[in-house]
């Protein structure tokens, strides 16, 4: 058997992941019918089914699945070889995950330097919650994340890189914190289950005897302070985002107390994953 091409594999992961031809295509750039005839291909040369076939996307077959680990790791040591030929100089692909507040507020200065000093390297950003990011640093979607701590996985390094003062965001006309008779009842405005600064918010409720009324989830701080300013809830955000967005309408913002007033931000990677492009990052974070 002849053995296996590591562009094939980069497509058959690309489509494991995204769970679609088409998804793999946009990720990869590439025409669907091109995806569809790597993946034939590749099924043809192993002689056996990668995928099953649903209505709603693919999933992996036991094979498949099993083929998806190895390609994890070929393609891994595909990068360091690369690296380590040119001398340790970063090049290639850096997918690199993020929580929205930290790509708007933290990211931007760093990954302009970073682009400067290494213009062979290709960043992907990608955004989602510290739970969704955890979820794609093991499924190897991503080399890196910078996620709210804390980080409890055995198979995760880390290293703090920021600290965020948070702040309780609410509508001009609500009621006082100490006021929590008042407070109980109004609707939260977070982001999905799996964000950490929804978590800090539900923990200080919690501890501090406050019933909310419903949360309403919404998908970008832009709209979350829009619907703080419009009346529709109270929220939780990192004090660099509120001094990053501009956003009509009046609002009003306390520090949390105690220990809910900071929550640290981790730059995480997987313990197997080593490469130039994660220590040249690193040197470019603050210590």
């Amino acid at each position: 058997m002849r053995a296996l091409n590591l562009q094939a594999l980069e497509i058959f992961r690309a489509v494991a992941l995204e769970g679609s031809v088409s998804g793999a295509a946009i990720k990869l750039n590439r025409v669907q019918s091109n995806i569809s005839t790597r993946i034939k291909q590749l099924e043809q040369h192993l002689g056996k089914p990668l995928f099953l076939r649903r209505n709603r996307g693919l999933t992996l077959t036991p094979d498949g699945a099993l083929l998806l680990s190895y390609a994890e790791r070929l393609l891994q040591l595909s990068n360091e070889a690369t690296e380590a030929l040119n001398q340790g100089r970063p090049s290639g692909v850096f997918r690199i995950g993020t929580m929205e507040s930290t790509a708007a507020a933290r990211l931007p200065d760093i990954l302009s330097r970073y682009h400067a000093r290494f213009p062979d390297v290709h960043i992907e950003l990608e955004t989602d919650t510290a739970g969704g990011l955890m979820d794609r640093l093991q499924s190897y979607d991503i080399e890196a994340a910078f996620l709210a701590e804390p980080v409890t996985a055995g198979w995760a390094d880390t290293v703090p890189v920021f600290e965020e003062a948070l702040v309780l965001v609410a509508p001009a006309d609500f009621p006082a914190l100490s006021d929590t008779r008042e407070i109980s009842g109004k609707t939260i405005v977070a982001f999905e289950t799996g964000c950490a600064y929804r978590r800090y918010l539900q923990q200080w409720l919690s501890e501090t005897g406050i019933v909310p009324g419903g949360i309403m989830a919404v998908g970008s701080y832009l709209a979350i302070l829009a619907c703080v300013s419009a009346g529709t809830g109270y929220a939780v955000v990192p004090r660099s985002v509120l001094d990053t967005v501009a956003i009509k309408g009046q609002f009003k913002s306390y520090a949390l107390p105690g220990k809910f007033a900071h929550i640290r931000t981790l730059l995480a990677w997987r313990s197997d994953y080593r490469s130039a492009k994660l220590d040249t990052l690193r040197t470019l974070l603050p210590s």
